[in-house]
């Protein structure tokens, strides 16, 4: 079924095109690939990220937006990405950057098209487990900058992935989310031996 990316905000949008338009940016980025780019450079797939910092006790979670990623391509591949952010005065260009998520995002993609229900894109990051997952939202109608993860959601960690967790394996939020909450939540001091 084909995938339902969201609408980025289009002022994050003229940001990345302005910044791929400056030379400056994209030398100061440090990302060879984009330096040596042959041909156009366009920002595709705009995907929101979302946060998930907060783990409930009982393994419910809270999310928020953290920005929008676009994939840079070049020709038929995403060679970098650029993120934008909120600012007190609205969407601004945050970075370029290129290593495997890269290339793990766009694998987790063609799979995720290849599912036989439509869903919406969206990147959900667990910084507490140094993890990005690709999240793929059931309500393709919603707005992609709001909403938390529905258990019948399903997260596909992108690799690199946390020791244990397959990159690549899609997960139900219900069969992922008591893992993750597990990991991340501290284990119980111990009183000391008497």
């Amino acid at each position: 079924m084909p995938l339902h990316v969201p609408p980025a905000p289009a002022p994050a949008l003229r940001t990345v095109l302005t910044a791929l338009g400056s030379p400056t940016a994209v030398r100061e980025a440090r990302t060879p690939s984009l330096l040596h780019a042959q041909g156009p450079l366009t920002p595709e797939v705009p995907l929101p990220v979302h946060i998930l910092d907060r783990f409930t006790p009982a393994g419910a979670s809270s999310t928020r937006l953290a920005g929008w990623r676009f994939l840079i391509r070049c020709g038929e591949r995403a060679v970098a990405a650029a993120d934008t952010m909120l600012t007190p005065d609205g969407w601004a260009f945050s970075r370029f950057f290129e290593g495997p998520y890269i290339a793990s995002t766009e694998r987790a993609l063609r799979q995720a098209e290849t599912m036989s229900q439509s869903y919406q894109p969206r990147l959900l990051s667990v910084p507490g487990l140094y993890m990005l997952t690709l999240w793929l939202h059931g309500d393709c109608t919603e707005d992609g900058a709001t909403g938390h993860p529905a258990a019948t959601d399903i997260l596909v960690p992108l690799a690199p992935a946390p020791p244990g967790i397959a990159p690549h394996r899609p997960h139900r939020v219900a069969e992922l989310l008591p893992v993750l909450t597990h990991r991340v939540t501290p284990a119980p001091l111990l009183g000391s031996p008497a």
